[in-house]
């Protein structure tokens, strides 16, 4: 994992005791999240963020915080210490306490998929609630009422956000989700999506579509209807949201609403530079619009 992360051009807190702060900002991203830095979702905005801090001209330190292990005087020594300034990308294990605690240390700071009620630190986020909103709509367009919804953590903001708008399209046409369609993510699985749909998929009254929480739970739970030997859309409709590169190749291509990643994580490091810079600079929470991509995997294009 080491190796990889290095390939992308970072460079790990443990291995620069002497790093000066000139020119060098970091990275923050909890432990959990680090597969992601390396394959779909937080990929593309991490890639996007590097290549423009490469072009504006920093080193980007990476740190991976492990809540079990290290507490936020770890993170400032090892990091806060030793950046002009910080990214934190996403939220969960990173507690909006911690991220009020680096405020406090007067490092510019700019958040990507998070943000702290009452705190005024600029932040980056995917639209995540119309997101959720849209793709609840589409299948409700499509003539679907018995709809199954594939939650995740709720220590996540954007996927909570995203859950919100589901339920919010599907209030306003009336319908009520019931539990049995809303499992909940299995804890520390890397098939989530797999095993939530296999849940589902064992009741006796079974949906006629899916609403994914992102592109990796959609993986997970068109490979567990598969594998029962229903078919996608014919027997259970699925959409999800991020699109990631892979769900265009998926069998059926998936219908997913795109989350401009690479350019929310370009967007980030420009703030924090002209922060850095000391220009003036509002403090503002922006929402990067997204768009419906529709495949093949909801039925409308079967």
């Amino acid at each position: 994992m080491l190796e990889a992360a290095a390939k992308l051009g970072y460079e790990l807190t443990p291995s620069v005791q002497n790093q000066q702060t000139s020119n060098t900002i970091g990275l923050l991203i909890e432990q959990g999240s680090m597969h992601a830095l390396l394959d779909i979702f937080y990929g593309d905005i991490i890639r996007g963020f590097q290549t423009e801090a490469q072009r504006l001209g920093y080193q980007v330190l990476l740190h991976m915080y492990d809540r079990h292990n290290e507490g936020l005087d770890a993170i400032q020594s090892n990091l806060a210490e030793r950046v002009q300034g910080l990214i934190i990308a996403n939220d969960g294990d990173i507690t909006p306490e911690m991220v009020v605690q680096l405020e406090d240390a007067n490092i510019p700071l700019v958040l990507i998929e998070n943000h702290v009620e009452g705190h005024r630190l600029p932040s980056i986020l995917g639209d995540n609630f119309t997101a959720g909103y849209t793709v609840m709509r589409h299948l409700l367009a499509l003539g679907h009422r018995d709809i199954a919804i594939l939650r995740g953590p709720g220590k996540y903001s954007s996927l909570v956000d995203r859950l919100h708008g589901c339920l919010a399209a599907a209030a306003e046409s009336a319908l009520t989700i019931p539990e049995q369609f809303l499992p909940p993510p299995v804890v520390e699985h890397p098939q989530k999506g797999y095993m939530q749909m296999k849940r589902i998929l064992a009741l006796p009254q079974k949906p006629t579509a899916v609403v994914a929480i992102s592109d990796k739970t959609a993986f997970g739970a068109m490979s567990a209807i598969c594998e029962t030997g229903l078919s996608i859309p014919d027997d259970i409709a699925i959409v999800s949201i991020d699109n990631v590169a892979d769900s265009l190749y998926t069998h059926p291509p998936l219908t997913t609403y795109h989350i401009p990643k690479r350019d929310m994580g370009v967007l980030a490091m420009q703030r924090l530079h002209r922060i850095i810079q000391g220009e003036a600079e509002i403090a503002v929470k922006s929402v990067v619009y997204g768009e419906l991509i529709v495949r093949e995997s909801c039925g409308a294009l079967h």
